[in-house]
């Protein structure tokens, strides 16, 4: 007996007239070779169906591999313009006390951080009159008080940029916000010869905003130009 394909002419004659359309579709050609080594029995190997299977599971390795390539540098993009955009709005300040409001108002916010504070060593009193006029966001601090904080007293080669998830066990740093910091961004600041390092921190709600697996270039970029524009007001 002879078995007659039955095939919608209008379909055949669309195949025929654009085969590249099927060869494109990856299910309709799995589906192909799925009946053609089903046409063949269980009782032969077919090598070739074998070797598009690896080829076919190696191209969807590559095209998931293109896509978080793709992702990743799409999101450092946005990161510089963040980092750009804070930069350029910290440039605006004419006065200190601007500077240190900008920084703790529209500067977290470009950067998405849910508390920013300016740490600063000194022999001054935290009380100090001077020092309450600035706003909530500078916070001053005994010598050593910078290298105790990141390293949380143990014996740690210095990093600029330590990005870590932390709940603050008290709110000198980020007063009321304490409670709710899950993670933050801790950048040593250098003031120059003859002055105490200082300290800008980013804090977040969010316990996986920043973590050690996180890259640091940009945070570092950031603290080294805030450094500098600090050095000018400090002087």
């Amino acid at each position: 007996m002879q078995s007659k394909t039955m095939m919608d002419d209008t379909v055949r004659d669309k195949i025929i007239a654009q085969p590249a359309v099927l060869l494109d579709d990856k299910d309709i050609m799995r589906a192909l070779v799925a009946a053609n080594e089903k046409s063949m029995g269980h009782n032969i190997v077919d090598l070739r169906g074998i070797a598009m299977q690896r080829l076919e599971a190696r191209l969807d390795r590559l095209e998931d591999t293109h896509r978080s390539v793709i992702a990743a540098a799409y999101e450092n993009l946005a990161g510089t313009n963040q980092v750009h955009r804070a930069i350029l709005r910290l440039m605006d300040a004419t006065r200190f006390e601007v500077f240190l409001r900008d920084l703790g108002g529209d500067v977290a916010d470009i950067l998405r951080v849910d508390a920013m504070r300016l740490v600063l060593e000194s022999l001054a009193p935290e009380d100090d009159p001077a020092i309450k006029r600035l706003g909530d966001v500078l916070c001053v601090a005994e010598p050593g008080f910078v290298e105790e904080y990141i390293n949380r007293g143990r014996t740690l080669a210095t990093r600029q940029v330590t990005l870590r998830q932390h709940r603050p066990e008290a709110g000198r740093i980020y007063g009321d916000k304490a409670a709710y910091i899950q993670s933050e961004a801790c950048i040593r600041l250098d003031f120059g010869q003859g002055r105490l390092p200082g300290m800008l921190v980013m804090g977040a709600e969010d316990p996986h905003q920043f973590t050690p697996q996180h890259g640091t270039d940009l945070l570092a970029f950031f603290g080294g130009v805030f450094e500098r524009a600090m050095r000018r007001w400090l002087s």
